[in-house]
């Protein structure tokens, strides 16, 4: 009977029930391998097409994990466009509709962190912190990371930032203490930056000495990155900055040849700290609920190509990027073309031919300023196994500049902006060529940077910014119901909880504020970096 269970360990989804601290000793002791998968589970399903609702023919093409909750977030901001189409799964994204608790959309994105929450909860309930077996705490460490990881996707869309609403309510605390499922009222923002804080805490001191196998893992960098970004989303400038210097130590950025060619989708690649490991076996579970199959525009079975739902730039940003900036070819312009798609091939079709290539039931054209940012192990493979850059380490460049800035030590922030950007981007660069403040000027990089990582939203958050997806209707590339612009002060800003957990946890007094956007509002917004 014991052999038969341990079969299962390799599925274990905490939400709905969790497996008891003495199956997982039991199974530690009987048979280690099988005992270790709820451990290595909790780093699958960060980005699994089994998420929530599970693979196979019962999965749907949009429950991907912390990923489509990256993606999600992306496209409830300003800077991707998608169509308006009956194949786009995520047009609640689009039009912000996905503030209905009963959708499917915003119950991933919240049931998805809890699980992993669970998943680690189940891990630090079950080993022991004070043994002396190093195994034992870098697994505890790398548990309490997990957890922060999770509430850091929640945090920022749940309440307005950290500086005006520390004291306001959040979402709910879930530890290896909490017993009380039904009656746990949401923690104040404070609350939740304080847990996060406290297991980073922990993740840092305990790594240290801790040589990972790959990096799907977390180790002393990686949590040094995550505080970095903790501290970012607090406001809490100097020590953004430092721990972003100490997650950045030994990596270099991608340089201006690599990132000529469509990449950002192998593990190895020398500039992420950390990602997401996808398998063959973990991707074909349900190929269309992958990255590649959403955001890829090379994906020889999946939706972008297949059905022309690309994620294309906002031209308000695409337009801001100068020439001289490598990171321009990361789009097709209006006219389809890009540098990048000269260094590759589909179907013998190289060039700007990739760009109108099309073949019946894989691929449609190309639309304007369609992102060839990302690309595939195979231009135009249908595997849909590309790996997932979590953390790079221009992202901890780009924070140790806007630490240092916001913290006053704005020449230190601005040198370390220009040499980045100058060595890896843009020879010509210059801070204050662009007329913005230095400030918007860091925000306007990591637009660029990060696009499609999921930073967006976060950002315009944090900064307290308005969302501005369009100046003139005339030009904007945003389909009409997805074209306008909103206060960054509007409740609506704010996400739902889901019905299934109001109905089950009796505390949540749920967000309503803010009114629905409309088509074409405020057109008259600016964001200081579009302008």
């Amino acid at each position: 009977m014991f052999l038969a269970s341990c079969a299962g360990f390799d599925s274990l989804a905490p939400q709905g029930g969790t497996l008891l601290a003495s199956q997982v000793r039991t199974a530690n002791e009987y048979a280690p391998d099988r005992g270790n998968a709820p451990f290595n589970g909790m780093y699958t399903k960060l980005g699994a097409p089994v998420s929530v609702y599970g693979g196979g023919s019962n999965g749907r093409p949009d429950d991907f994990g912390f990923i489509m909750i990256a993606f999600s977030g992306d496209l409830e901001a300003a800077d991707i466009v998608t169509a308006n189409s009956g194949y786009n799964w995520f047009s609640t994204c689009g039009t912000l509709t996905s503030r209905n608790g009963d959708y499917a959309n915003p119950y991933i994105r919240y049931a998805a962190p809890y699980n992993e929450i669970a998943a680690a909860n189940e891990i630090i309930s079950t080993y022991d912190a004070g043994s002396s077996d190093k195994e034992t705490i870098y697994k505890l460490a790398q548990a309490h990371a997990i957890r922060a990881f999770s509430y850091l996707n929640l945090a920022p869309y749940f309440q307005f930032r950290y500086e005006t609403s520390s004291d306001l309510p959040c979402v709910p605390i879930v530890t290896e203490k909490t017993v009380n499922f039904t009656e746990n009222p949401r923690a104040s923002l404070a609350q939740i930056y304080d847990l996060i804080l406290s297991d980073l805490n922990f993740a840092i001191e305990n790594l240290d000495g801790y040589v990972r196998t790959d990096k799907s893992r977390i180790d002393r960098q990686t949590a040094y990155g995550l505080r970095a970004r903790a501290n970012l989303y607090m406001g809490k400038w100097a020590e953004a900055a430092s721990d972003a210097a100490a997650a950045a130590e030994g990596y270099t950025p991608a340089g201006m040849e690599e990132v000529s060619r469509p990449s950002f989708y192998n593990l190895n690649e020398h500039n992420w700290i950390w990602g997401y490991d996808m398998t063959t076996d973990v991707a074909l579970t349900n190929p269309y609920a992958t990255a590649s199959a959403w955001i890829r525009s090379f994906s020889g079975d999946g939706y972008s190509a297949g059905t022309q739902v690309y994620s294309c730039i906002n031209n308000l940003l695409y337009d801001k990027i100068p020439d001289s900036d490598v990171r321009k070819g990361w789009w097709v312009d209006e006219n389809l073309d890009s540098p990048l798609l000269d260094k590759i091939s589909w179907n013998g079709v190289s060039g700007r031919d990739i760009s109108t290539l099309e073949i019946e039931n894989v691929k449609l054209p190309f639309l304007p300023y369609t992102n060839v940012k990302f690309g595939m192990n195979t231009v135009g493979g249908t595997n849909n196994d590309e790996d997932w850059p979590f953390m790079r380490v221009e992202e901890m460049i780009l924070i140790q500049a806007e630490g240092y800035v916001r913290s006053g030590q704005r020449d230190l922030g601005r040198q370390i902006l220009e040499d980045f950007i100058r060595a890896y981007r843009d020879p010509s660069y210059t801070a204050d060529a662009s007329g913005r403040s230095l400030e918007d000027e860091i925000w306007f990089q990591r637009r660029v940077e990060l696009w499609g990582e999921g930073f967006s939203n976060p950002d315009t958050r944090r900064l307290g910014k308005p969302l501005v997806r369009f100046h003139d209707v005339s030009t904007s590339n945003f389909p009409a119901a997805f074209r306008f612009n909103m206060p960054a002060d509007d409740g609506w800003w704010l996400m739902r909880f889901s019905t299934a957990e109001t109905n089950t946890n009796l505390a949540i007094v749920n967000n309503t504020e803010g009114t629905r956007p409309v088509q074409d509002q405020y057109p008259e917004l600016r964001d200081g970096v579009t302008d």
